[in-house]
């Protein structure tokens, strides 16, 4: 379900310029870094990419959306990291992208780690935004 304009309690906003082989920052300055296609795509890979900042993002997210799912569960996920993987290649119409997100929960075994991750994939930004639009992996 989509939320309204009235529901929105931030926005981020970020420009860029010249696309993947420019800058990118955000209006208010606290990002602001030159982009580069990745060398395996051709590029010089001195900068960083489109798909190293949605893995960033996704990560991040992914680990809040964990901590709400363990306190609702009352799991302990004290020094527990998540990784995302983004991968880009071509399809039938470009390009396209894939997801792998992998966690290390220290603290539970790993059918609770494994439901934690499914949970936290049902209520993560990220996840419902590209649901059905991409392929997630979700692996502890």
């Amino acid at each position: 379900m989509s939320i309204q304009q009235s529901d929105v309690l931030y926005t981020a906003v970020a420009t860029a310029e010249n696309g993947r082989d420019g800058r990118v920052a955000t209006h208010d300055g606290t990002l602001d870094v030159v982009v580069n296609p990745p060398k395996e795509m051709g590029g010089s890979g001195a900068g960083t990419n489109p798909e190293q900042l949605f893995a960033a993002g996704y990560s991040a997210c992914f680990q809040g959306a964990l901590g709400v799912v363990a306190c609702q569960e009352k799991a302990d996920i004290s020094g527990s990291t998540v990784t995302a993987e983004v991968g880009i290649g071509k399809n039938d119409d470009g390009f396209g992208i894939i997801v792998k997100i992998s966690a290390i929960i220290p603290n539970v075994d790993a059918a609770t780690a494994k439901d934690l991750l499914e949970k936290a994939h049902q209520v993560c930004p990220y996840s419902k935004a590209t649901r059905g639009n991409i392929t997630v992996d979700l692996a502890v």
